[in-house]
């Protein structure tokens, strides 16, 4: 066991020096060049997209890279798919490097604002880990969280797809046109995202809190 960690440890310090001396960070910098790059490689830059999120992601290149620039090289519903399949890998990748490789590495690293919910994802794994998805969405210390707390694999595989559905759906199905209303939206639109995403969080609370029998009545 000890020998497979410091294996995986050696790869992944390999695969980002490679990267590196390739240049790929700093490709992934811009998602227009990013565009031009996979276009170039024509039907090899779906596998191409897919490995470099996955290896890249989990250890501090931008998702949102990958996520804004797939609607700008292929039609939605390859960049929905796509999108799913890159978020998905590097969520597993940064999850099981935290659980089998470098937990005590990591746990230390992990925000207060993580671990207040680690009894609720040994109590309601799966509703949790959607949650924190959905409103977190991949960051690189989430997958790391995840991944040394109570919940389960399947929990966190399961969860963190319907978590990541919809906002990868908007991004991919709008694709540039939604960056650019976001950034010239009226002040309503942002109140009501805003209120959505109370109602969310205020739901998930209350499916959270526990239940107090009532007292019995005295005689």
């Amino acid at each position: 066991m000890r020998n497979a960690r410091i294996a995986a440890v050696v790869a992944v310090i390999v695969g980002l020096l490679v990267a590196q001396r390739l240049g790929v960070f700093q490709l992934v910098r811009d998602p227009a060049q990013l565009r031009d790059s996979l276009v170039a490689l024509g039907p090899t830059g779906y596998v191409a997209f897919v490995v470099a999120y996955a290896l890249l992601q989990p250890f501090g290149v931008p998702g949102t890279v990958f996520v804004f620039a797939a609607p700008l090289i292929w039609p939605w519903p390859v960049a929905f798919g796509l999108s799913m399949l890159g978020t998905m890998a590097a969520s597993v990748v940064g999850f099981s490097f935290a659980r089998f490789v470098a937990r005590d590495f990591v746990s230390d690293k992990i925000p207060q604002r993580f671990q207040k919910y680690e009894s609720a994802l040994a109590e309601r794994g799966f509703v949790t880990v959607a949650l924190l998805r959905f409103v977190f969405w991949m960051p690189p210390l989430l997958h790391a969280f995840l991944g040394v707390s109570k919940v389960s694999f399947a929990s966190h595989f399961w969860g963190s797809i319907v978590g990541y559905v919809v906002p990868l759906f908007l991004v991919s199905y709008f694709g540039q046109r939604l960056f650019d209303a976001m950034k010239t939206a009226p002040l309503w639109v942002w109140l009501v995202m805003a209120a959505a995403t109370i109602a969310v969080i205020g739901g998930a609370w209350l499916f959270r809190r526990p239940v107090v029998a009532p007292a019995p009545p005295e005689r």
